[in-house]
């Protein structure tokens, strides 16, 4: 692969994240105006959010079997086309099943056109000592989709109202696919797929306690994250802040998010992975300890959504490097959303646990005391992590 061929599959990755992760962190905003406007309650709209996600790791395992077997770009393709057919529908609801169906939807896109495919393009695109700084640059590219499209998504939902905000950013996601011939060509190696199979290379992951470790560290990660990503804007309008304060806490945590994503790419090369995710989740818990205890203005708001933006998807090419550092790059798009599929289950009982916590209490307090523990549950999980690669990585070298 030559340089401008790697760069290329770079820059459409992280391009393809910018829209895929950037507008359905916009969703966020959408809670409070069309709850009200529907008459229903947040835990259906956190609902809809929640089996978002679910699907979206449920689905990633197959889409990354598709991916590593045919190619990630027709799968990405047919994930664009799905995400604007799912923003459309939701412009469209009338009720809770439309917002529960349109939800489905970009589940299914965001399984083809989110991490696990785009990351293992990646991958092998990439010379092995710069994989780490390339996935954190592709990470970054979902981190600068939230800087630019939550602000984006503020400005048509004041202009346009909910529902053409909705079918507008349905015509963004179409960008996709044309941007999935950018990485399209880079699945597994016939031959290594030949020297091991996909059957293999699961019994190889299940005997492995790294990879079970890293599943439920990955867990918290996504718990925290979309409950943040879908209630905060709703939290801080509760505390009297204007509506301004949620959409820029939301892109701040974009903006700090390209630093920490590129730096946490920077720090896999140098240092040990597991060990630089322990401490990310520590200081996440560190940050949402702040929101509970300080006292909320604008400006303390924007702080700690700054701080909290180093650490949003910093663990995303820590994670995915130490799966393909263990396993190795064959078969990464099928582990590394086997993985992810334990961070969507969290991300499912973020989301609705959040409206749950709300319509029953009144209140998140009892949301963020679990992000805090979850936090240093997840450091605790990375910690002991064995990270040396397989035998037969070291084997397969030698023989070339």
């Amino acid at each position: 692969m030559t340089r401008r061929g790697y760069l290329t599959v770079i820059l459409c990755g992280a391009l393809i994240l910018t829209f895929a992760t950037g507008l359905r962190q916009s969703f966020g905003l959408f809670l409070k105006p069309m709850t009200m406007d529907l008459g229903i309650g947040r835990e259906v709209f956190a609902l809809g959010i929640a089996i978002n996600n679910l699907l979206w790791g449920a689905a990633g395992p197959f889409a990354g079997a598709i991916a590593d077997k045919y190619g990630p770009g027709r799968v990405a393709a047919l994930g664009g086309l799905s995400y604007a057919l799912g923003l459309v529908v939701l412009g469209l609801a009338s009720d809770g099943r439309l917002i529960i169906f349109g939800n489905v939807l970009i589940g299914l896109a965001l399984a083809g056109s989110g991490f696990s495919v785009i990351l293992a393009a990646v991958t092998r695109a990439t010379p092995p000592e710069k994989r780490s700084l390339a996935l954190g640059i592709v990470t970054a590219g979902g981190s600068f989709g939230q800087f630019s499209l939550v602000p984006y998504g503020y400005t048509l939902l004041d202009t346009l109202g909910w529902s053409l905000a909705l079918a507008a950013m349905g015509a963004t996601a179409l960008l996709i696919i044309p941007l999935a011939s950018g990485v399209a060509g880079w699945q597994a190696d016939a031959r290594a797929q030949g020297a091991q199979s996909l059957s293999e290379a699961l019994a190889e992951a299940s005997r492995h306690s790294g990879f079970w470790l890293l599943t439920a560290g990955f867990f918290v990660c996504g718990f925290q994250l979309v409950f943040v990503g879908t209630h905060l804007p709703a939290f801080l309008a509760d505390q009297a802040m204007p509506a301004w304060v949620g959409t820029w806490a939301l892109a701040l945590i974009g903006l700090f998010n390209i630093v920490g994503s590129y730096t946490a790419g920077v720090l896999g090369t140098k240092l040990r992975k597991k060990y630089v995710l322990a401490c990310i989740y520590l200081a996440r818990s560190a940050a949402f300890l702040l929101f509970m205890i300080l006292p909320l203005s604008p400006a303390s708001v924007l702080i700690l959504a700054s701080l909290l933006g180093l650490l949003w998807l910093s663990t995303v090419p820590l994670t995915s490097g130490l799966v393909a550092q263990i396993f190795g790059p064959t078969y990464m798009s099928t582990l590394y959303a086997i993985v992810f599929f334990s961070h969507q289950v969290g991300s499912f009982l973020g989301a609705w646990l959040g409206g749950k916590a709300f319509d029953m209490l009144g209140s998140y307090d009892i949301m963020w005391w679990l992000c805090i523990g979850a936090g240093i549950f997840a450091a605790a999980m990375h910690w002991p992590i064995a990270d040396r690669p397989m035998p037969r990585l070291a084997a397969a070298g030698a023989a070339a």
